[in-house]
């Protein structure tokens, strides 16, 4: 199977905003995603124990610049048959090809795709070591929002950066590269908080609870707590929290978005995507008051993601479009906490 189709069977709807990437950034994005959905692979794989995946992970960034056959192979071998998704399972075989595309890639732009391979190792290392699969005394929690924001900025920031970093490298962007990429980094944030908050009930049955202990201690609970959907009320107050936590880093999105040549039609449609999907993702987790059901996945409807694509091309020419778009999407939440329809509490949310 061609790398392309790989990546459209792998990565759902960021496949849409992928292909609308200018050719100067499209195949360097493709590699890293591979790479990193590789490594997470790794990480997740039953067929290893905790330490033999930990020790893969380690190696893992090393592997892509040193890239031995036989340690490739050894990898290979270690972990192949150790994926649910069929595509996975292919993509587990697809390490060499996925190397000889990084090694097409520009030499200037292969650092950026290392230095993002690196923070995401490190956000799968913490989930190996602190994480202790199948503890017998339930889910291990965070001890502080320090831990859990910096666990953000690895596994979404740092991939925020990384696409800021290739932005930046073939775009004229009227910004400081600094601003630039902490804009992006902002928005990456949100978009891991996203996956944290809408994956919770299956991630504590793996053994994490990726919300603090002082958080969690301020209601009265316990990690193991958080298995009984019949605390989903006690854990509302954590809920909301976090989602104003990533409202306000998603507002960045909204300089990002200006920041970008309104010549960039593909470019912008691919920034503004995955924010506003965010924003959809992030207002039907504050409406379900019972997140911690394992029966209750949320996720945004396909005419959601359909209507979004139907209504692009106004944002493709127009920095106002996007700007009431998105602040229609931050005003629902506001709202919705001032009809009194649930235990909600008016959300902190900057303009």
């Amino acid at each position: 199977m061609d790398l392309e189709t790989l990546l459209k069977k792998t990565s759902r709807s960021l496949y849409l905003s992928v292909q609308m990437l200018p050719s100067t950034m499209k195949p360097a994005f493709s590699v890293a995603y591979l790479l990193c959905r590789y490594a997470d692979t790794i990480a997740d794989t039953a067929l290893l124990p905790a330490e033999r995946r930990l020790h893969w992970i380690c190696r893992f960034p090393r592997l892509l610049e040193e890239q031995y056959p036989d340690e490739i192979r050894q990898l290979t071998q270690e972990i192949e048959g150790g994926a649910e998704n069929p595509y996975e399972k292919i993509l587990i075989q697809q390490l060499y090809p996925c190397l000889e595309a990084f090694n097409r890639i520009p030499a200037e732009q292969k650092p950026f795709i290392l230095e993002v391979a690196r923070s995401v190792c490190e956000g799968m290392q913490i989930d190996l070591e602190h994480f202790p699969p199948q503890a017998p005394e339930g889910p291990t929690a965070f001890h502080s929002r320090q831990e859990l924001e910096h666990y953000c900025r690895l596994m979404g920031g740092e991939p925020g950066r990384f696409w800021s970093q290739l932005i930046y490298h073939t775009t004229p962007v009227a910004a400081s590269k600094d601003t630039f990429l902490e804009l992006g980094q902002s928005v990456g944030d949100t978009l891991q908080i996203v996956n944290i908050l809408r994956d919770l009930p299956q991630d504590l049955r793996l053994g994490r609870c990726y919300f603090p202990q002082e958080d969690l201690q301020k209601q009265g609970l316990k990690p193991a707590d958080l298995l009984d959907p019949a605390n989903s009320p006690r854990f509302e107050p954590i809920k909301q929290q976090w989602i104003e936590w990533g409202l306000n880093r998603l507002q960045a999105g909204l300089t990002y978005f200006q920041l970008l040549p309104k010549r960039q039609l593909g470019q912008r449609a691919a920034v503004a995507w995955p924010m506003l999907w965010a924003a959809d993702t992030l207002f039907a987790i504050y409406k379900e008051l019972n997140l911690l059901d394992i029966q209750k996945r949320v996720k945004i409807p396909r005419r959601t993601v359909y209507a979004t694509l139907l209504l692009t091309p106004p944002i493709w020419l127009s920095n106002r479009c996007f700007t009431t778009w998105m602040k229609h999407k931050i005003r629902k939440f506001k709202k919705l906490s001032l009809t009194g329809n649930g235990p909600r509490t008016h959300l902190k949310i900057g303009s």
